[in-house]
């Protein structure tokens, strides 16, 4: 019998290190099959909570944050987004006609509909909502804080329009994300991802899903013999 192991996934959806990291760790539990069954729910952490509805340029924004040259920034990047070729994750523009801008936007409500998904369904669909998100950001630059893309890509991921709606609107459940962002930074999460395994164990940014396996099968050892 599989041990079982719950695993709280604490990214974002314009992270371009959270994208690599959950591809790999998704092989490591493909790979776990049979010998450890992993429960996987995502957590929010906004990299950008102050930012406005307009967004930024992300090489403005990061050659300003880092003091670099916009080349400095965009080599950087390509070096990123060559990392996410290799894992299977391609992060350049996988849409048609000229490259847009590659923005930097709020993704406080897609953490909003992430949290919802939860109410309605299960982990699973969650994860594919999470998946479908960082394509639509990274491969065809869509607009993460926009309530109708949003809803667009809810919908063509099977969830209710309608339900995605009103879970937009929901006050309650826009607090809760903010009060489980605060919990992360009670609990010392300031860099993504941050994988937190059994409500106690922590792995910290992107590996090889070979490195994910072995930790993970040493935890399942640990929580089995507890």
């Amino acid at each position: 019998m599989a041990d079982e192991l719950q695993v709280d996934v604490w990214s974002d959806i314009v992270c371009p290190w959270c994208a690599i990291g959950i591809t790999q760790f998704l092989k490591a539990r493909e790979q776990l099959k049979g010998e450890v069954d992993l429960t996987i729910r995502f957590m929010p952490f906004e990299l950008n909570p102050d930012m406005g509805p307009e967004g930024h340029n992300q090489i403005d924004l990061l050659a300003k944050a880092y003091n670099k040259t916009p080349a400095d920034v965009l080599e950087m990047r390509r070096t990123v987004e060559a990392t996410g070729a290799d894992v299977g994750f391609p992060m350049t523009w996988q849409g048609e006609g000229e490259e847009p801008v590659l923005m930097v936007w709020n993704t406080h409500k897609a953490h909003m509909l992430l949290r919802w998904v939860l109410t309605v369904s299960d982990t699973e669909a969650q994860l594919r909502l999470k998946l479908a998100f960082l394509r639509a950001y990274f491969q065809l630059r869509q607009n993460v804080s926009d309530d109708a893309v949003l809803l667009d890509i809810a919908e063509a991921e099977g969830f209710d329009r309608a339900g995605a709606e009103a879970a937009l609107k929901d006050e309650a459940l826009s607090t809760a994300i903010t009060m489980e962002e605060q919990r992360a930074r009670q609990n010392n999460i300031s860099s993504v991802p941050t994988f937190v395994v059994a409500g106690k164990y922590i792995l910290q940014g992107a590996a090889k899903p070979e490195e994910y396996s072995a930790a993970l099968v040493k935890l399942a050892s640990m929580e089995a013999m507890a």
